[in-house]
């Protein structure tokens, strides 16, 4: 009896699962629609995956875009770009770590925060890049 009850639990709880893994991977494909804007050059593109409260700090797609190639030329122009660990912030919230190696064989950690707007979609609030320890400039 104790058996089924915990399989019972399980079953219920696949639904949460699934929509966690729905989110993860939409979170995912907007970073992956930004970063192929920004491969384009398509600033207006890449500025639309930006949360509000970045397009607020740069008010058009050309500042955004040149903010970019200034502060973050590995993002901006890189050789691989691989997804890692994605966290759960909150109910509409979520931190997604990226390996990137940039245009010249550096490698980096690119650590996004999304937030699910409340259209649904995901939007960027922020991106925190580190070069990875035991890598030189």
């Amino acid at each position: 009896m104790r058996a089924i009850l915990c399989l019972v639990l399980a079953l219920l709880a696949l639904p949460a699962f699934a929509a966690d893994d729905g989110a993860r991977a939409a979170a995912r494909a907007a970073i992956t629609r930004q970063v192929e804007a920004l491969g384009r050059d398509d600033a207006p593109a890449a500025y639309a995956l930006a949360a509000p409260s970045i397009q607020a700090l740069f008010p058009t797609p050309d500042v955004f875009i040149g903010m970019v190639r200034t502060n973050y030329g590995a993002i901006y122009r890189h050789r691989s770009f691989v997804f890692g660990e994605a966290r759960e912030d909150g109910a509409d919230g979520l931190s997604q770590d990226v390996a990137i190696q940039d245009s010249y064989g550096i490698d980096w950690t690119a650590s996004y925060s999304l937030q699910r707007q409340a259209d649904g979609e995901w939007r960027i609030t922020g991106c925190r890049l580190t070069k990875e320890p035991g890598t030189s400039l």
